[in-house]
């Protein structure tokens, strides 16, 4: 007999199933279209390319309708769902539960997949003569895309992982809760037991988090356009033609992409405590990978277009990047990098579904070219070493060397898995890969430099060493300087990388000039180069010279076990209100806050003139915790920018904060959270100590204002202005004394910070004095915490050439595409 749940909304989970089904049918019918109107050869029938347009379309629309319900789902906090259960809950502000909508398997798929058909709807309309080559590998692999969300078992093995799964069928409730759901009406009834769902990944409650997972997988699925276009181009034997109108969607897919990859890398920087903004972490890696063997494509296919060398390199890599994709989204969901990385999925069952996505699109390609050997366009003569085409080439090599190097280290997990070794991945992983790919990022810059003094085909040898050697000079002079400035002159390699990116940088500014003067199809490629010089320069300085700043001569924090997960040496103890010198700065804990689940904490940041005892500076930061039940303390860090470095601070150790104060309701008032009230008669001018600082009594205000506060003519108000001095920071309020008619009433004034509630209670004419009571919040123990900060010098480097870069690109994009149109 089966059991009739109460509660269940099933309707939506039924709606939103179906259309995962109509979209891996509408795609796999698509596909199959295409490939007909492909082979076609009667240019009058039109009937399978409708067909697939038409079939595309409704996986569009059905792709959409899968968001639509899941996000309603989500939205609605209809916990009967398991992907609404386990990643989302009500206390989650709208953005963080858009946030929440991809942060498992099934939703991130889903963000694939939308972002795929919409660009396989803009190809329906751009791609003309090559429509229905392109859209039949962009079809088929969203029908592998969908099909991941199908969730539903065929022949006993699991095709999928369906987002609309009920909470009953994905865990054992009874198991769960045992002696509650032992009780047949109680289990019947498990939502009125289930009020909320687990809630978000606190790592991920992160606004980065709203914006970098779109970002990098539309870069995902943009880089499956050109690598149909170079599949087409094998098919349908037009080996020459598919770099035209393959070479915008290539350069959008690194832009793209490579915008994604940086905002994550702002994420960590913002929302992660390991003190930095790249860790080398193998999900990292993995999506890093096919951006730069995109790179490497695109800069072999523009030597390709120009002088019909490396036709083969150029599709090779092209077709790399985007089965690297694949494999960087199976190193990522198929649960081997588990124990590995901070970015992985765990394993929904999917290992095998995932091996086959990859190892059809590396068949694809793999046998196209077998059977297309003879015909390809491949040129035995040698290139002049002299000439821009050649090392356009040598520089993709290096690049992809680097990116061997990489993959065969981040995948270590895998052989193990597939052969049954034991190797073990890099124990401190930012200092061996560094140590590795700094070789590399020298090559590649100097080449980017040299080779913009170059033509294709071949270049005048006296004229390329004459225009270098000034370019050269000035690279060195710089150079010598900017080491100095940023002490980075000690290392040999710091200095070579150093020159290398600063000749880039200057290579490319004289060609850009040269683009201002007229030569505009050079514009686009130069500032890219900038960028990418500049984004090297800036990772290359805050990580050689960031440093810890709040050092710890006594090398001990009286915290238990502290020593075992940070160095004491790095990390100093704050008391509440206790100011403590941290080299040039003075350091005080002002107060914290928690709206929950979070504890934000004021830390208050003085530089004082030792001449004259003047403030100099004056700041605060706001780093934040999480007490998680899974994760432990989860720790957010809070940076102040300045032009020429930041100060990144986070909170190492902190006692849990519970919220034992009552407020201010029937049978309670808020008094009752202080000690009992210092009564004084004070004058203008008086003074009193309290325990966080001196308080002062300013002229008493005879026209008080505050909100909701009514004087008629008749009554009388006096405010009485006060002033507390907590080492040099002043905190005002004003408690209001207030006659009206016969009653007399007061309005007292809290300062939250410092634990204080002052109330004006008496005005003593005869005397001129007034009544004060001063409440003072008990301290049976010190408020503390444990912080750590680092200085990053010259990181705005590292931003600035991110954004130069991206203009590079776009600039870039929108030439190559007037290109395609004026044919």
């Amino acid at each position: 007999m089966d059991i009739q749940f109460i509660g269940e909304n099933l309707l939506p989970g039924k709606v939103g199933q179906f259309f995962i089904v109509l979209a891996f049918a509408a795609s796999l019918l698509s596909a199959i279209s295409y490939f007909f109107a492909t082979q076609n050869k009667d240019l009058a029938d039109q009937s399978w390319k409708r067909i697939g347009r038409i079939s595309f379309l409704i996986n569009w629309f059905s792709v959409i309708g899968i968001g639509a319900t899941l996000f309603f789902l989500i939205l609605n906090h209809y916990n009967e769902y398991y992907y609404v259960y386990s990643h989302s809950s009500k206390e989650l502000p709208v953005y963080y539960i858009v946030s929440a909508f991809w942060e498992g398997q099934e939703g991130s798929f889903w963000l694939w997949a939308f972002w795929q058909s919409l660009l396989g709807v803009i190809l329906m309309w751009k791609a003309r003569t090559w429509e229905t080559g392109v859209m039949t590998i962009v079809a088929f692999s969203q029908a592998f895309l969908t099909s991941m969300l199908l969730g539903v078992e065929i022949f006993g093995e699991r095709i999928g992982s369906s987002p609309f799964i009920l909470l009953r069928d994905a865990l054992n409730l009874k198991e769960m809760a045992p002696v509650v759901f032992a009780d047949p009406e109680n289990f019947k009834n498990y939502l009125k037991f289930i009020t909320d769902g687990r809630g978000l990944n606190p790592l991920l409650q992160n606004y980065w988090m709203v914006i970098h997972p779109p970002t990098l997988f539309l870069g995902f699925a943009s880089m499956v356009v050109p690598f149909a276009y170079g599949i087409a181009g094998l098919w349908q034997k037009k080996y020459k033609e598919w770099v035209k109108p393959a070479m915008p969607w290539a350069l959008f897919a690194v832009m793209i992409l490579g915008t994604g990859i940086i905002m994550g890398s702002f994420w960590a920087y913002e929302a992660l405590n390991f003190g930095g903004f790249w860790a080398w972490d193998p999900v990292e890696n993995a999506s890093i990978i096919p951006w730069l063997t995109l790179i490497a494509g695109v800069h072999v296919m523009i030597a390709f277009k120009n002088t019909g060398h490396a036709f083969f390199t150029a599709i090779v890599l092209i077709f790399l990047s985007f089965v690297l994709v694949l494999y960087a989204s199976f190193l990522t969901r198929s649960g081997i990098l588990g124990e590995t990385s901070v970015h992985s999925f765990t394993d929904l069952g999917m290992f095998g579904h995932l091996i086959l996505y990859n190892v059809v699109f590396l068949a694809l390609p793999v046998i196209l070219l077998i059977v297309r050997w003879k015909e390809l366009p491949i040129t035995n003569k040698d290139e002049e070493t002299y000439s821009r085409e050649f090392w356009m080439f040598i520089g993709a090599l290096v690049i992809t060397v680097a990116c061997i190097q990489v993959i065969f280290s981040t995948s270590v997990p895998v052989f193990n898995a597939a052969f049954g070794t034991n190797f073990a991945p890099p124990i401190d992983a930012i200092k061996y890969y560094n140590q590795w790919q700094a070789p590399f990022a020298i090559l590649v810059t100097v080449i980017s430099g040299f080779t913009q003094f170059m033509k294709y085909k071949r270049t005048d040898i006296r004229k390329f060493y004459s225009s270098l050697a000034a370019t050269v000079v000035f690279s060195i002079v710089i150079t010598a300087g900017f080491v100095y400035i940023t002490n980075v002159y000690h290392n040999l390699m710091y200095i070579l990388l150093t020159f290398s990116c600063v000749f880039a940088v200057m290579s490319n500014a004289k060609i850009l000039g040269q683009g201002f003067g007229g030569k505009r199809k050079l514009v686009g490629a130069a500032v890219a180069h900038i960028g990418f010089a500049l984004l090297l320069l800036g990772a290359l300085v805050a990580a050689a010279t960031n440093k810890p700043i709040s050092l710890n001569a006594s090398n001990f924090i009286p915290v238990k076990d502290f020593e075992k997960a940070e160095k004491p040496g790095e990390n100093i103890v704050l008391y509440k209100n206790e100011p403590k010198k941290m080299g040039k700065y003075t350091v005080t804990y002002i107060s914290d806050t928690t709206v929950a689940p979070n504890t934000f904490y004021k830390l208050n940041f003085k530089v004082y003139d030792e001449s004259t005892g003047k403030v100099k500076e004056d700041f605060e930061v706001n780093p934040h915790i999480q007490s998680n039940e899974k994760m432990g303390l989860i720790a957010s860090p809070d940076t102040k920018h300045y032009l020429t470095y930041d100060i990144y601070t986070h909170v190492t150790s902190a006692p849990l904060k519970e919220d034992k104060e009552h407020g201010d309701h029937e049978g309670h008032s808020e008094e009752e959270n202080y000690k009992a009230p210092r009564i004084v008669t004070v004058s203008v001018g008086d003074t009193l100590h309290t325990s966080s600082g001196v308080l002062t009594v300013k002229a008493l205000n005879p026209k008080p204002q505050a909100k909701d506060l009514v004087i008629g003519p008749k009554d009388l108000a006096v405010g009485m202005p006060i002033e507390v001095d907590v080492n040099g920071k002043i905190y005002k309020t004003e408690p209001i004394f207030l006659v009206k008619g016969n009653n007399v009433f007061d309005f007292a004034r809290n300062i939250d910070d410092l634990g204080l509630r002052v109330r004006f209670t008496k005005v003593i004419p005869d005397q001129g004095k007034v009544e004060l009571q001063v409440f003072e919040k008990p301290q049976q123990a010190k408020d503390w915490v444990v912080f750590k900060s680092i200085e990053f010098p010259y990181i705005n480097l590292y931003w600035i050439g991110t954004i130069v870069m991206v203009a590079g690109f776009l600039i870039s994009i929108f030439r190559r595409q007037k290109e395609v149109k004026a044919v």
